[in-house]
């Protein structure tokens, strides 16, 4: 349903032109199939970087559906049925979103997603009727958990948990470092990120939205805004980094889950802020499967969520819509 290898639509803005005042930790590494980041305040300079490797190891033990020995293939292959803390959390997560979102959020169109090419099957033809039949046993209203325990209705339902993993995986790195008394840092996987208090310079932390034109890989090349992030959650959700085209028509990694196709319309990048970056990763998704119109309606409902809307115009050009509160905090790049 989203981005697997490849940082969707942002990156964090560090500036080298003034010498640091604090001391600060800052290390990068490879996760989930994608790039982390984080940086820190640390009166004692420890070093966390090999608990944070540890951490991250374990979360993709449970939840990583390229990891044949997860937790989550294991399910889906239908060999397991407990469930871990990791999987839980995101498992009620995504219930609550689904249900917010009538179902334009659902972690059970995994069979859809390897159908269409972007998960862990080559891409074949794609018809009309192999949809029909995979819809059959999709929608997250056909999987439960109670207790430890899931439950399928239909042993062929798979979760792919893509889109809303990776949020919660900064949530716990963030977590962890709180507990370890940390009052400054930023963390960041795959451009998802989560902030808290100021930056080596005592400044807020500024964030980066990347321009969505097709094949825009380099984060932070060619920027369309920059965003000032203190004590929030943020999330990027596109599809301008991975998609195909096929007889001049454009697939894009997004997948309806109500009617099994890649979605189609204008809206090309979706940035979220939320106290929790699950919940800003999740509804990333949520408004780019919905697209500009019902997206803009929703977003009204939901207290405590702010959104960035860039979208195409009738003549191709980018035009933006955002939730008032987050134009105070965001500053456009010429």
């Amino acid at each position: 349903m989203k981005k697997i290898a490849l940082v969707l639509g942002i990156c964090i803005l560090l500036c080298n032109c003034a010498k640091k005042t604090k001391n600060y930790i800052n290390f990068s590494g490879f996760a989930q199939g994608t790039t982390y980041s984080i940086s820190y305040e640390s009166e004692d300079n420890i070093n966390y970087f090999d608990e944070i490797e540890n951490i991250l190891a374990e979360f993709d033990s449970s939840l990583s559906v390229y990891n044949k020995a997860s937790l989550i293939s294991k399910i889906n292959r239908n060999e397991s049925y407990n469930t871990d803390k990791y999987f839980r959390v995101v498992f009620k997560k995504a219930k609550e979103i689904y249900k917010i979102s009538n179902g334009a959020f659902d972690i059970t169109v995994a069979p859809l997603v390897n159908l269409w090419g972007f998960g862990l099957t080559e891409r074949g033809k794609t018809t009309n009727a192999q949809i029909d039949s995979i819809l059959k046993f999709t929608g997250l209203n056909k999987i439960d958990l109670k207790d430890t325990l899931i439950i399928k209705s239909d042993p062929r339902i798979m979760l792919d948990v893509n889109a809303i993993a990776q949020g919660y995986s900064v949530d716990i790195i963030a977590e962890f470092l709180e507990k370890k008394g940390v009052e400054n840092y930023l963390v960041e996987i795959g451009g998802e990120v989560k902030t808290k208090g100021v930056n080596s310079k005592g400044k807020e932390w500024k964030i980066g939205i990347d321009k969505p034109f097709d094949n825009n890989f380099v984060p932070g090349e060619n920027l369309q805004a920059i965003v000032t992030l203190s004590d929030k959650s943020l999330a990027t959700s596109g599809n301008y980094r991975k998609f195909y085209e096929e007889n001049g028509i454009k697939y894009s990694h997004t997948i309806n889950p109500k009617n099994g196709y890649p979605v189609n319309h204008t809206l090309l990048s979706t940035t979220v802020i939320a106290n929790d970056c699950i919940t800003a990763d999740a509804y990333a998704t949520v408004f780019m499967v919905m697209g500009l119109e019902k997206s803009c309606k929703l977003v009204e409902q939901l207290p405590g969520i702010e959104a960035y809307f860039i979208y195409n115009d009738e003549k191709g050009k980018f035009q933006i819509k955002s939730t008032p509160a987050i134009q105070e905090l965001i500053e456009d790049v010429k």
